[in-house]
């Protein structure tokens, strides 16, 4: 489990300020910032999970509305198939939007699912978050080197 928590966060936490530099377009950049916003959250969640700092309940279910907030404007976001040097996305979005508009819904799913009553809760329930952001990066999003 613990495992499964720790590529989640490397997997969400790669975008950051320097990425956002030189997007010209304002609804790439829109994008961009939503799931900046989602990989924050998550990395503050996966923290608790993995006790690096204390489980703490109201920064928990901050982190968890934000994630629920983030994730539901992604369909929103994506609809528009606006393109930037920086973006990330792929044009498989938008040549298969069904199934990544279900994605997106899945992680809204597993967002609201997070159960933060103690650690073990959390990193439980924490693995569908990551599990939903994975699936959607592996067939859109452009792969790290």
């Amino acid at each position: 489990m613990r495992r499964h928590l720790l590529i989640a966060a490397a997997l969400l936490i790669t975008t950051s300020a320097h990425a956002h530099n030189g997007v010209k377009d304002p609804e790439v950049m829109a994008r961009m910032m939503a799931m900046e916003k989602i990989g924050a959250a998550f990395k503050t969640l996966v923290s608790m999970a993995k006790q690096e700092v204390p489980l703490h309940q109201a920064k928990a279910r901050m982190a968890r509305d934000t994630i629920v907030t983030e994730s539901g404007k992604i369909n929103a976001l994506f609809e528009n198939p606006a393109t930037d040097p920086k973006s990330e996305a792929l044009p498989a979005i938008w040549d298969n939007w069904a199934d990544f508009s279900a994605k997106s819904d899945d992680l809204t799913k597993a967002a609201k699912a997070l159960d933060f009553k103690d650690r073990a809760a959390l990193a439980s329930t924490l693995s569908g978050v990551g599990l939903a952001c994975k699936a959607c990066h592996k067939d859109y999003r452009l792969k790290k080197d």
